[in-house]
């Protein structure tokens, strides 16, 4: 107990006087505080991202998860991440498999914010966090985050998701899914975009120039609003990410790593599980689904209500 409060008290102070610097010198195109890609030369992500600041209090060694569920999410997300706690994101046992769920952030310039985060991982335990700004730009840096975390503290789970915080999880009907594989390791799903180009309208979001990614097509690759793999991979595109083109879209930069890693994605099931776009809700039809996009916070708590209170009874087709 006195070397966890130990910890808690040195990732305390770090972050405090990483908040305060970066508030008092407002860096905001460069180094430890924000990070801005305008070169074609490879980025290097495990030394551009630094040290963590924020770690969850687990340990996967000793009580070993099935499936870990990673969430994006900015730092002023505390109500949201309240929610998912309380509905898909909650620690549960799932026909005897062990599901957790943490929180991906990165840092903001505002040093209150920065210290309700850090007192929102002193009470929760699940925040993982470097020194970057969160910044949809970023959002890369945020993925290999928690790839990185996988890879150094977290190898013995059997699955990883990566989602985001407006997304519904059902981990009942992921974790069946997944429990019906043969394939176990080189495994990666989610909803297929095979045939992506990318865009070159500066308006867009998903804008990207033809320096950070010169060729007219993406590899293939699967959307950014939940994608499902097998632990090993973690360990395989975190090992080769920095001889992979930095990319600000993270679901194609990790495309990218796959198609360097010679790994095929495959569907998940023969009906589509992960839907990009929101989808009216219907009991049956979210008993059947893994993720669905654009899910406000309180929608998030009727789905999740109404989900478990009909987990035994049955619908059509069952």
């Amino acid at each position: 107990m006195a070397s966890k409060r130990l910890r808690n008290l040195g990732f305390l102070t770090i972050a405090l006087a990483f908040a305060g610097l970066c508030f008092l010198i407002k860096w905001t195109s460069a180094g430890i505080c924000m990070f801005h890609h305008t070169k074609t030369e490879n980025i290097f992500l495990k030394q551009e991202s630094g040290n963590f600041l924020l770690l969850p209090h687990s340990d996967c060694s000793r009580n070993t998860p099935f499936l870990v569920i990673l969430v994006t999410s900015p730092p002023t997300q505390l109500k949201i991440r309240v929610i998912i706690r309380e509905t898909w994101g909650k620690k549960q046992v799932i026909a005897n498999k062990l599901i957790v769920t943490y929180f991906l952030l990165g840092t903001t310039l505002n040093p209150e914010a920065q210290v309700a985060v850090i007192n929102e991982s002193l009470k929760y335990g699940d925040i993982i966090q470097k020194n970057f700004i969160d910044t949809y730009s970023n959002l890369t840096l945020k993925t290999m985050m928690g790839i990185e975390w996988i890879h150094m503290f977290c190898p013995q789970s059997s699955f990883v998701m990566k989602t985001d915080s407006d997304v519904f999880v059902n981990p009942y009907y992921l974790t069946e899914l997944l429990l019906k594989r043969i394939q176990n390791t080189r495994f990666f799903t989610g909803f297929l975009k095979l045939n992506e180009y990318p865009i070159r309208d500066k308006s867009s979001k998903w804008y990207v120039s033809e320096n950070e990614y010169p060729r007219n097509t993406y590899p293939p690759f699967c959307s950014g609003i939940g994608y499902v793999f097998s632990t090993d991979v973690a360990s395989l595109v975190y090992r080769i990410s920095d001889n992979i083109p930095f990319v600000k879209l993270e679901d194609v930069f990790i495309g990218l790593c796959l198609a360097e890693l010679n790994i095929t994605l495959v569907n998940l099931h023969s009906k589509q599980s992960f839907f990009p776009t929101e989808l009216e809700f219907s009991l049956c039809h979210f008993k059947k689904i893994v993720a669905s996009h654009f899910v406000r916070p309180h929608k998030l708590l009727i789905y999740w209500n109404a989900l478990e209170r009909s987990m035994d009874e049955k619908c059509p087709g069952d």
